[in-house]
């Protein structure tokens, strides 16, 4: 049976056709979006995490058919105008990914959860990532990367997404 599936992602309003009901990470993934990463198909690594509506989610397990009318955001859609997002530029400046495969979850989640309250603990960041695997060990740089964006974005008085013009 065919779907006709309108949401937003990334800012832009798209109109997406499917077969089926497959999760959101494959119809992001056949849309050409590199961020999230297929990892174990069960939504307990993290490597597929995108924004929805504000909040962390897990795009593998995700019927696209329950996202009409919904706002998704990507790794892919977080810098604009070249100007990486405060999470993004805290993680290129700590050197806080090893292979890189998983970083798209540990970034979605710390941009989702600072967004929402960047005055954060480091307690409250080491359990913000509680249920992601990175295999790497790069737990304490990911952790440095967080604090460091989590005081730009309290410093700036922002969301930490660099100002956007329009499409």
């Amino acid at each position: 049976m065919n779907h006709t599936v309108a949401l937003t992602i990334d800012g832009r309003p798209r109109t997406v056709q499917v077969e089926a009901n497959p999760p959101l990470l494959y119809v992001l993934r056949e849309l050409g979006f590199r961020g999230p990463k297929f990892g174990c198909g069960l939504a307990q690594c993290g490597a597929c995490t995108v924004i929805l509506n504000g909040a962390a989610v897990r795009s593998c397990v995700l019927p696209v058919t329950a996202l009409a009318g919904k706002s998704v955001r990507t790794l892919d859609g977080l810098s604009a105008n070249g100007v990486p997002h405060a999470v993004q530029q805290a993680f290129i400046d700590e050197q806080a990914a090893l292979c890189g495969y998983c970083t798209n979850g540990w970034i979605m989640t710390a941009v989702a959860q600072l967004e929402a309250n960047p005055r954060v603990s480091d307690e409250e960041l080491r359990t913000m990532w509680s249920g992601l695997k990175c295999r790497c060990g790069a737990h304490l740089a990911m952790l440095r990367a967080a604090r460091r964006a989590a005081d730009a974005m309290v410093t700036a008085g922002a969301t930490g997404s660099p100002r956007r013009t329009p499409p």
